[in-house]
C-alpha cells in the first residue's frame, strides 16, 4: 500500500469562495480575545485563577453581556463584552467603547459616500453586501451623521476673516431643489483668492433669487467679519450681484464672466448661425491685448450687421468695459479672471449630490450638505509677487489642481 503524499485540508481552511467569511470569523475571534485580555489586565490574573492572598486584586469575571454587532471595514461581526463584579475599577474597554456599533473608518465612510452622491435611501442596497445585512445603514443613521456637518457649518459662518488678504473674489449663484417652494432655492457662493496663494470659499448662503438685498446681506456680513476691498470681483451679468457689490464695496473693479456673456449673445442668434458666431466670439477674450480684443469685437459686430443680427451685436457691446477689466491685471492671471469657472468647476461634484437627493425638505439642510461637499475642494496655490499695470504689488499664483499658470 502506497504512502499518501498529500495532506487532507481541514474544514476551517479558507477557499476563494469563503475567504470573506473566513476573514470575518478570525477578526471576530481576535477582537473577542483582546476583550478577554483587557479583563485579565484589570483583574491581574487569568480566567479560573484564584486571588492570591488578602492583598490581591479584587473582582471576579461575571460572564458576558448580550451579543452585539460591530461593523468594520471587512463586514459586520458579533462580539460579547465581558462583565466583572465586585471590582474596585470599572471595566472600560479601549477596543470597544460603550454604545459604539461602527469603527471610525466606517463612521467616516458613510457621510463621505453620501456627499459623493449616494442617496440616503440606497445605503442598504449599495453596502449591505459588503458590510453585512446587519450593518447599521438605515436612513435615520445617515440623518444623524449629517447633524455634525450642520454644527460645523454654523461655526464656519461666524468665523473671523480679518487675517485674510483677499485679492480676487468670484461670486455666483447655485440653484438647488430645496424647501417647499416650487422654484429652486438660490445659494449665493463667494470664492476668494488670497495674496498668499490660497483659494478658499468665504460664503455659501441661501438667498432669494440672487436679489440685490440678498447679495448685499452676504457682502455686508463678509465686510463685518474683516474682508477688505478686493482688487477685482468676477461674476455673471445678474444685476443683483453688481447692485449689492456697489452697496458694500463701491470702489472695487468689476469683471463680467465671458462664458455667461457668450451664451447670452448666442441666444440672440438663430441656431444655424451659432456655430460660426461661436468661433468668432471665442477669439475675443483670448486676444493678447485689450486693443486686439476691441478689433475682434468690431469684426464680430460687422459680421452681425451683414447678416441682420444686430440684437446679438448690441448684447456683446453692453458692459464691454467690464468684460475687458482683466487686462489691467498680470497676464498670467487672465485665464482665471475671464470667467467664473473657479466656482463652476469645483461645484460640479455638488450637482451630483443635489441630483441624487432629488429635493431637500429644508433649505438649511441643503446648504449644510453643499457646503460640506465643496468645503474640502479649496486648492492650495503656490505664489510669488509681481506688479500690475498700475505698479501695485499683486500676488501671482500658480493654481494647482485645476489649471496651471505657465511662466
Amino acid at each position: 500500500m502506497k504512502e499518501q503524499s498529500t495532506t487532507k485540508t481541514g474544514e476551517s481552511s479558507p477557499t476563494w469562495e469563503t475567504l470573506e467569511v473566513w476573514i470575518r470569523g478570525h477578526v471576530q475571534q481576535f477582537i473577542q480575545h483582546v476583550l478577554e485580555e483587557e479583563v485579565t489586565e484589570l483583574l491581574g490574573r487569568q480566567k479560573s485563577v484564584r486571588r492570591v492572598g488578602l492583598d490581591g486584586s479584587t473582582g471576579y469575571r461575571n460572564g458576558h453581556g448580550k451579543p452585539r454587532r460591530l461593523t468594520l471595514g471587512c463586514g459586520t461581526i458579533m462580539v460579547r463584552r465581558p462583565r466583572v463584579r465586585e471590582c474596585d475599577e470599572r471595566l472600560i474597554s479601549r477596543v470597544l467603547p460603550f454604545f459604539k456599533r461602527k469603527s471610525t473608518a466606517v463612521d467616516h465612510l458613510l457621510p463621505e459616500l453620501y456627499l459623493h452622491g449616494l442617496a440616503q435611501g440606497d445605503f442598504d442596497l449599495a453596502l449591505g453586501g459588503l458590510l453585512g445585512a446587519d450593518a447599521p445603514l438605515s436612513s435615520s443613521t445617515i440623518a444623524r451623521l449629517k447633524t455634525h456637518w450642520q454644527a460645523e457649518f454654523v461655526n464656519w459662518q461666524s468665523r473671523s476673516l480679518e487675517d485674510l488678504e483677499v485679492v480676487y473674489l468670484w461670486v455666483d449663484g447655485l440653484y438647488v431643489k430645496a424647501g417647499l417652494e416650487k422654484d429652486k432655492a438660490a445659494l449665493l457662493v463667494v470664492l476668494a483668492a488670497l495674496s498668499n496663494g490660497q483659494k478658499i470659499i468665504l460664503a455659501v448662503v441661501p438667498g432669494h433669487r440672487e436679489s440685490t438685498a440678498s447679495w448685499s446681506a452676504v457682502l455686508r456680513d463678509l465686510k463685518a467679519r474683516g474682508v477688505r476691498t478686493p482688487r477685482l470681483v468676477i461674476g455673471d451679468g445678474h444685476l443683483g450681484i453688481w447692485a449689492g457689490l456697489r452697496n458694500v464695496y463701491p470702489d472695487v473693479e468689476e469683471q463680467r464672466c465671458w462664458n455667461h456673456k457668450s451664451l447670452n449673445v448666442l441666444d440672440k442668434l438663430p441656431k444655424r448661425a451659432q456655430s460660426e458666431a461661436k468661433a468668432l466670439l471665442c477669439q475675443i477674450p483670448y486676444a493678447p491685448t485689450c486693443r486686439e480684443a476691441e478689433r475682434r469685437k468690431e469684426q464680430f459686430v460687422r459680421w452681425c450687421e451683414q447678416r441682420g443680427h444686430m440684437e446679438a451685436a448690441t448684447c456683446l457691446e453692453r458692459d464691454w468695459d467690464r468684460l475687458t477689466t482683466f487686462y489691467q491685471f498680470p497676464q498670467p492671471h487672465w485665464q482665471h479672471l475671464r470667467t467664473t469657472n473657479p466656482v463652476e468647476s469645483p461645484f460640479a461634484a455638488v450637482r451630483l449630490r443635489t441630483d441624487a437627493a432629488k429635493r431637500y425638505k429644508k433649505v438649511a439642510n441643503a446648504t449644510a450638505v453643499i457646503w460640506k461637499t465643496a468645503h474640502g475642494r479649496g486648492t492650495e496655490l503656490s505664489s510669488c509677487e509681481t506688479s500690475g499695470t498700475d505698479g501695485r504689488s499683486i500676488s501671482r499664483s500658480e493654481i494647482c489642481g485645476w489649471k496651471t499658470i505657465e511662466n
